[in-house]
């Protein structure tokens, strides 16, 4: 069974460019890189989908409530049929009813180990900290902010020296390989979520 995929991002778009190029390199069967949503005209990530010919749309979320734009792009995802929706660095939170309708069908990649540093600086707040170990988390979406249920994790080390933005671009490169192997597992049908827990299925 084929899973057709959406992404939704606002930036670069460079964990975008990985699941594209994880999937042209058959990293990801059963997947479809169905649609790109972007709530910024300018995002990166937009190159990287016409590159790679699949269909974007900008949704504007300027000067309408959270619930407005939602329901614009909830209705999106259901005519194309959306199984599963990717957060790569889409930087607004969601709304309780977009939540309820992919339920654990929502995966979002962070710049920590949760449950330590959510929100927007994750880098930044791990070394104010003064952490030995950040990383990267994929989890499912809930109503929180990065408090779903963890799909993976990925560690890296915080050297003495580190600025926010090197330990970011190390994290990053972590960020590049989890994001896809996320997708890979729940395409694969290998992810159980009981509780706050997922477990990974064998095969």
């Amino acid at each position: 069974m084929t899973i057709r995929v959406a992404v939704m991002a606002s930036g670069r778009g460079s964990n975008f460019e990985a699941l594209i190029n994880a999937h042209a390199a058959g990293e990801l069967p059963g997947a479809e890189l169905t649609l790109l949503i972007v709530n910024q005209r300018e995002a990166g990530a937009v190159a990287h989908a016409e590159v790679a010919s699949i269909p974007w749309i900008y949704v504007d979320h300027r000067n309408r409530s959270r619930e407005s734009f939602d329901r614009e792009v909830r209705g999106l995802l259901r005519r194309r049929d959306i199984d599963l929706v990717v957060l790569a660095g889409f930087m607004r939170l969601l709304s309780a009813e977009f939540i309820a309708e992919w339920h654990n069908r929502i995966i979002n990649i962070h710049p920590a180990l949760l449950p330590s540093f959510p929100g927007t600086y994750g880098p930044r707040d791990a070394l104010a900290y003064g952490v030995k170990v950040s990383g990267c988390t994929v989890h499912f979406v809930d109503e929180g902010e990065d408090t779903g249920p963890i799909i993976l994790q990925r560690t890296v080390e915080v050297r003495d020296d580190d600025t926010e933005k090197m330990l970011a671009a190390r994290i990053l490169e972590h960020e590049h390989r989890a994001l896809p192997e996320a997708v890979r597992l729940f395409t694969a049908g290998r992810l159980k979520v009981e509780g706050r827990k997922v477990k990974v299925r064998s095969s």
